[in-house]
């Protein structure tokens, strides 16, 4: 099933990769054949946004979410997306639940394909695991990405010039 608030959030990608995370997403779609579909929770996130959630469990209330401050993220370049899967109403984080019981869990389906196109999958991260998240940088560093954001290299719509 496509997820119309995931077709929407592909189009906030970073344009070198719109296309890419469309083909994606239409793998995932045919993979996943069970009662539970796969949302693009989020893609782009602006510096603000970014900094909102820097503060939860630390000067807000709740659990730390991110370690990254505003410009700090792939996010916040249009290279990252997190994941979340939907089964009916409900949203899970479940690395193991297999809801289409084709014998795989549904969430490693999801990062193979994901892996298959050179994307690097936050599952993998020792330091600070992040299931959820994909990103993509073109061998970018963030102070690669912020350099570029703050010289103003960047297309009409505000994306950096990769």
């Amino acid at each position: 099933m496509k997820d119309q608030k995931t077709l929407e959030r592909i189009q906030l990608m970073h344009p070198k990769l719109r296309a890419e995370v469309a083909t994606i997403y239409d793998e995932i779609c045919g993979a996943l054949r069970g009662k539970a579909f796969c949302r693009f929770a989020y893609t782009l996130r602006t510096f603000k946004e970014q900094d909102d959630l820097y503060a939860i469990g630390r000067t807000k209330p709740g659990a730390k979410v991110t370690n990254a401050k505003g410009g700090y993220s792939f996010h916040n370049y249009g290279l990252a997306l997190d994941i979340v899967l939907i089964d009916g109403a409900s949203a899970s984080w479940d690395v193991k639940k297999d809801f289409d019981g084709d014998g795989k869990a549904d969430w490693m389906e999801v990062v193979a394909i994901f892996k298959k196109y050179g994307w690097e999958w936050g599952g993998d991260w020792v330091k600070f695991p992040d299931a959820p998240h994909f990103q993509k940088a073109f061998g970018k560093k963030i102070p690669d990405l912020l350099a570029l954001k703050n010289a103003k290299k960047t297309d009409p719509q505000g994306y950096v010039i990769l």
